[in-house]
């Protein structure tokens, strides 16, 4: 486990690891040899029984989940039909901080993400989009870019 040190959270009072060179931090216990990592954009949309149920375009969301589900439904079948990209989408509408980068989360590893969200994202091919993803954070559309 070159590089990589036990630190403690006190936010979550639960021990991680970081990683000293790459200033990578995860939950689970990086192998030595787990260099497999994924590069995804995404578009969150959250509803009121979200862990944080607000966002920088909402102060409080109030929308039940199958409200979500539906508004996320349109944005697929607008990013399917060629009519929108994801990346326009979640730059305007994603509930989540990453949508000033058009949804781009960078690369990551294993034990990074929650772990539906990680289970969807090494799934997916390079240039393939996610069905809706459920997490706590809410619903995701992902699209695999490395």
């Amino acid at each position: 486990m070159d590089n990589w040190v036990i630190r403690h959270s006190k936010t979550y009072n639960k021990d991680y690891y970081f990683n000293t060179v790459t200033k990578e931090s995860r939950w689970d216990k990086p192998d030595v040899g787990d260099t497999e990592q994924v590069r995804v954009s995404h578009l969150l949309v959250k509803h009121r029984d979200s862990r944080r149920p607000s966002s920088w375009r909402e102060e409080n969301i109030t929308r039940s989940k199958d409200e979500a589900f539906e508004i996320l439904k349109e944005y697929q079948r607008k990013i399917e039909g060629g009519e929108e990209t994801l990346s326009a989408l979640a730059t305007n509408y994603s509930d989540c901080s990453s949508a000033k980068r058009g949804g781009d989360l960078g690369h990551f590893v294993r034990g990074q993400m929650q772990k539906p969200f990680e289970d969807a994202a090494f799934a997916l091919q390079v240039g393939e989009l996610s069905q809706p993803v459920w997490t706590d954070s809410g619903v995701h559309l992902i699209l695999r870019t490395a």
